[in-house]
This record gives C-alpha cells, structure tokens and sequence, in this order.
C-alpha cells in the first residue's frame, strides 16, 4: 500500500468525521430544547462555544501538525473527543452543554492538521486543487444537519450524539493505523515561526479574509436551523435539510475556488467572492420572504466556499517555511469568524426586534474586504516589477521628466561604482565619459521623440574614472493619460564584447 498516496482521502474523511461532531449541539439544538429550556441568549452561547477552542486550537495543532505529524495529531484528537462527546449526550442543564460544547471545539480545530501536513505531499502548482478538495470535510456539516434531526426522531437527541461515539473511535483507529509514519517534521520552535512571521501584514489580511468567509460558512451554519424554524415557521426536518443544502454548496464550491486560483490571480477571484457577499448581505438584511432570503443565503455560500478556497491557495504561496503556524493563525481567525455573529444577531435582535443591522454590518465588512483585496492585487503587481528591476542583470536608472535620477538597481551600482546614495537626486551626466560629443546627444533626444524608445552603444565613466563602451536602451515612463512622466534606461557593459 502506497501510504503517501492515501492520505488525502484519510484526511477528507478525518475532517468529514471531525466537522459532523462540531456542529452536532446547532443541528440538535431544536430537539434538546425540550429537554433542556434555554433563552435566546443561552442558546446563542451553545451554539457558539464549541467554535472558541476549534478556532484557538488551530494555532497549536498547525504547529503540532509539522513537528509531530497527522498521524499523531488526528489520533489523539478523535480519543480526546470521545470524553465531551458522551459528556454531552448525557447533559441536563446549560451548563453541561457549555462545558461539553467548549472542549468539542477539538473536533472543529483538526481543520488546520490537513492543511498544514497535505502540502508536503504536492507541488505548489496543485495546492490550491489540494487544499480545496481537503476542504470537501466540510461536508461534514451538511451530513450532520441533515442527518441528526431524522436520528433525533427516532433516537432521541441523546441516542444521536452517542452514535457520533462510534465514528469518532473508528477515525482514531483509521488514522493511527494508516497515517503516513514518515512524514517529513519541522522542529523550528513555535516562538521563532511567530516572530518571523506576525509583522508580515498579509499574513493579517488574509486572516481577516479568512475571517469573512469561513466566519460566515460557520455563522451561517450554527444560526440557520433554529433561525428558520422561529423566523420562517419551517419544521426541524425542512430547516436541516436547507442548511445541509446551504453547507452543501459552500463546501462542493471550494475545490473550484482552489482550481481557479491555481488557473487565475487568487486576488481577482476574492474580488468577485466580496462583490457577491456585499450584494447577498444588503438582500439578507431587509428580510425578504423565504424565496429572496434563501437566494442572499445561497449566495453566501457560493462566494464563501469560493472564497476560501482561493485563500488557502495563497497562504503556502507566502508562507511555506512557516506552514504549519500560519495554517493554524487564519483557520484560527475563520473559525472566531464564526464564533462572534451568531452571538451579535441575537444580541442586536434583542435590541432592535430585527436582523438588519447585523446582516447590513457584514455587508460593509465585505465591501471594505473587496477594497482591501483591491489594493493587495495592485501592490502584488508593484512588487513583481519591484523584484523584477531588483534581480536583472542589467543596469536599470529612472529618472523623472526632467533628467532627474529617481531610482537605480544593484546591477546599476555593480557596473557604475555609483551607490544609489550617490545617483538619487542627480542627472545621467554623472556618467558622461567626456568621448560623445554634443551633436550625439541631441540626435539620441530627436530619435527618442521620433520612434518613443532610443538604443544603441555609448561610451560612458564609472564612478573611478574608468571609461567603459555600454548598449544603451531608453524608453518613456507614460502615465494614464499618455503623457509622459519620466524615463527609464538599461543597459549593460560591452567593452569586452
């Protein structure tokens, strides 16, 4: 058997187990309220907890992940989940399913394990396909939504739960068998992966990205089966049918959003994902009837599954030395994402009577995540012509429209002798060798203006005086308009050639 070639259905399969456990207390929380009273506020706080430790627990597992490796990681964790599993099947009051919900968050924090241990396995050409297709664990969501409601019916809400018993032994079992035992570890220490990486800022936007997108897959998932069922009058069975389809489209959609950021700029398929999460939550926040509601909900699905496939294409792409924290500090950042806007739509339904607001925030939110995205792609593009100039061979010199030298790159220093201390702020004269005459360099100016670019062999002086023959290209630096703001001139040594 080809232990490497398995584990990535072992691991789809891993956080497919992982993710039915997590939202277990949301798709039975209809059921347990029979059993166990609770105001709106309490419920929120159920529904909500189990996403604290899966979110503050991705760090640690990502950094794990890489120095351990999956097989261990996942093991444990499914053993350690059978404690707060059964704990919660046997709940009486609020508080046992708090205390329950706080440590299954376990079972949503094994996302950051796949992410982090997958990548070893593939080029980066395919990590976006990878990584989407890992996320189809997602699905996990979906099967419980559905599933747990139609087994409630039958089992009881308690029976339910303890059924999860047996798929999360059968995984720890799966897992310490047929991990790969030979994964390659990183053993840098967690300290030293934070400081190289936490003054990084898009290390930073891409978690608040994250924090929108899975945020909102998450919300979306914990706060739709009672929300349909006290707003719309739906039964149980039919609200946990359309959030399986909501959680259903949002995770299918994710492989395509990792495959169109392996094909296309990442940053461009983000611009559509906040354009569309902009529109849908402007729809959502003036309370349509059931139709409208569920095309802005639906939306939300699409342009979050896309979404987060497209940013985990983009986080090995940035941060392949420092895999495994930084996997671990956006899943973290998402699944906070998902923690807080259940808790806000009640808190602000309590104060206004309505959703509005909260659906209208998250809009505004999208928006300036659509600008932000905006300006990454822009700066990306500045950057690659930055690194450009920097790594060519040839000497670059900018000056602007009056001759003034605005910038050089090292191969300028290494041919010339001039540091760019030396050049900022003077003319190209610097390096007249004395040899052309006066009639050279107005001809030079009439062709440039002639035909828009000049080249051709010119003697010039280094820095120490001695004199050397380059090829020399000019050409204008244009603006928007047309109108030309400066030029730019390479060249290189030939005198030997």
């Amino acid at each position: 058997m080809n232990v490497t070639k398995i584990q990535l259905p072992l691991q789809t399969l891993s956080l497919v187990a992982g993710f039915m456990v997590w939202v277990i207390l949301s798709s039975l929380m209809p059921y347990i309220l029979e059993d166990i009273p609770m105001t709106a506020s309490q419920i929120a706080w159920v529904t909500a907890v189990p996403v604290i430790l899966g979110s503050l627990l991705r760090i640690p597992l990502g950094y794990w992940t890489n120095r351990f490796g999956a097989r261990r990681i996942f093991s444990l964790s499914f053993v350690i989940l059978l404690f707060p599993v059964y704990y919660i099947s046997i709940a009486t009051t609020f508080t046992d399913l708090l205390v329950g919900g706080l440590f299954l968050g376990l079972s949503g924090a094994i996302f950051s394990v796949g992410v982090t241990a997958l990548p070893k396995y593939y080029p980066q050409s395919k990590l976006g396909m990878i990584n989407g297709i890992y996320a189809l664990g997602n699905l996990g969501t979906a099967i419980t939504a559905f599933l747990a409601p139609v087994l409630a019916n039958r089992l009881g809400w308690s029976g339910a739960v303890q059924l999860s018993l047996f798929l999360v032994a059968l995984f720890a079992l799966l897992n310490f068998f047929l991990g790969d035992k030979q994964e390659r570890k990183v053993t840098t220490p967690l300290v030293d992966q934070i400081k190289s990486v936490y003054r990084n800022h898009k290390l930073w936007l891409l978690s608040a990205f994250y924090f929108i997108t899975f945020g909102s897959f998450v919300a979306f998932t914990v706060y739709l089966p009672n929300f349909l069922v006290n707003h719309f009058g739906l039964n149980t069975v039919d609200a946990g049918l359309r959030t399986a389809g909501f959680i259903l489209l949002a995770t299918l959609i994710r492989p395509l959003g990792g495959w169109l950021s392996d094909k296309f700029n990442a940053y461009i398929i983000l611009m559509f994902v906040f354009f569309g999460m902009t529109i849908a939550a402007v729809l959502l926040a003036f309370m349509p009837n059931l139709t409208l509601y569920t095309i802005g909900c639906l939306t939300i699905a699409l342009c979050a599954g896309v979404g987060n496939g497209a940013i985990f294409k983009l986080v090995p792409m940035y941060f392949s030395k420092q895999a495994g924290v930084v996997n671990g500090i956006v899943a973290a950042t998402g699944g906070l994402g998902g923690f807080f806007p259940p808790l806000m739509l009640t808190f602000l339904h309590n104060l206004t009577g309505h959703y509005a607001i909260g659906f209208m925030a998250l809009s505004q939110v999208a928006l300036a995540s659509l600008i932000l995205v905006v300006w990454m792609y822009y700066q990306e593009k500045l950057s690659l012509a930055d690194r450009v100039i920097e790594t060519t061979k040839e000497a670059v010199m900018v000056t602007d429209k009056t001759g003034t030298i605005t910038m050089v790159n090292p191969a300028f220093t290494l041919l010339t002798g001039y540091e760019a201390s030396d050049a900022l702020g003077k003319t190209p004269s610097i390096l007249k060798s004395g040899k052309m005459d006066p009639d050279f360099y107005d001809s030079m100016w009439k062709v440039l203006q002639k035909k828009g670019f000049w080249q051709g062999e010119i003697w010039n002086k280094k820095k120490n005086g001695e004199i050397y023959l380059e090829w020399l290209t000019i050409s204008p630096l244009k603006n928007d308009e047309g109108d030309i703001d400066g030029y730019v001139g390479m060249f290189s040594d030939i005198t030997k050639a």
